[in-house]
């Protein structure tokens, strides 16, 4: 009894797991369409100069108030190392591109590295082809719930698998955007190719979890067909399966927040993404995946 009481938890406590990540989920909509998403120059066009100062990079707030004097707003500044500076702007002329390098060397050392200059139409081909992979993805996830559990038919149908596991998948990118958009208000961070491949990312290692614990609900359902309810049995597959899911997450947490803080500037952003993605793909394969699976039966089960 007291293993049962023990593995039943999260069953038991369902409704208000499911209420936290339905919250959270309607949180980020909103956020993320209130507060929208800063695209990048990978998506909207625009120019990206890299420059270096070999005598050691100005501090960040006197180039930022240079630029700014210098008559060009909306521009994003990145260091690249400790001596390099990633500059994103709108697209730029001759003209404004020289005078941008001089409002930059402010410590009459700076070179320029690398002058990249990204048309709309490109920008436009980047947006179609990352919605186009985000698609693919998802599908490719869909046929292949779909085949590994096709001889699951009781007590819930196969399908249902594949349903709980894609909301779970949209409940994750959801979350991991939402967060995104939170932290873009203080840093200014925009949607690059990088966050387009943290959340491919998040994708695969989110439904690894999750197959992971319906992959043992499996194996427990043909062990115990008719000795144990479902729900018992989901309550002891997240048993079996929670220290390995935890385990895997935590050590991967730790080693992309050691990216966070010691990494270049560069990565920073796609690291704390993947961190976001981790922790939500952790949660909704044990909080929200299985108690969904659970919720499913007792709708379908006789009354």
């Amino acid at each position: 009894m007291v293993s049962i009481t023990k593995h039943m938890f999260v069953i038991k406590n369902k409704k208000i797991f499911i209420g936290v990540s339905l919250t959270l989920f309607l949180a980020s909509l909103i956020f993320i369409f209130v507060q929208g998403l800063h695209f990048g120059i990978d998506f909207t066009g625009g120019s990206l100069t890299d420059v270096t100062y070999p005598d050691g990079r100005p501090d960040i707030s006197l180039i930022q108030t240079s630029v700014e004097e210098a008559g060009f707003s909306n521009i994003v500044l990145q260091p690249t190392d400790e001596f390099g500076l990633s500059v994103k702007t709108q697209d730029l002329v001759e003209e404004q591109r020289v005078a941008l390098l001089k409002a930059l060397n402010i410590d009459g050392t700076m070179q320029e590295d690398s002058f990249t200059s990204i048309g709309p139409s490109i920008g436009k081909e980047l947006q179609n082809k990352a919605t186009i992979a985000l698609i693919f993805v998802t599908l490719a996830i869909i046929l292949f719930i779909a085949y590994v559990f096709r001889t699951v038919s009781e007590p819930v149908s196969s399908w249902k698998y594949g349903f709980v596991a894609v909301f779970a998948l949209v409940h994750d990118v959801v979350l991991t955007t939402g967060a995104f958009a939170l932290i873009s208000v203080f840093t200014g961070a925009q949607v690059d190719m990088l966050f387009i491949v943290a959340l491919l990312i998040v994708l695969g290692l989110s439904i690894n979890d999750t197959i992971v614990v319906f992959d043992r609900i499996r194996e427990n359902l043909q062990r115990n067909k008719t000795e144990t309810s479902f729900d018992i049995v989901v309550g002891k597959s997240l048993d079996q399966s929670f220290t390995r899911s935890i385990n895997t997450s935590l050590s991967t947490i730790i080693v992309l927040m050691a990216l966070v803080i010691f990494g270049p500037e560069s990565t920073k952003m796609f690291a704390l993404t993947l961190t976001f993605g981790m922790f939500f793909g952790t949660y909704s394969s044990i909080f929200l995946a299985s108690p969904l699976l659970v919720t499913f039966y007792e709708w379908q089960k006789p009354k």
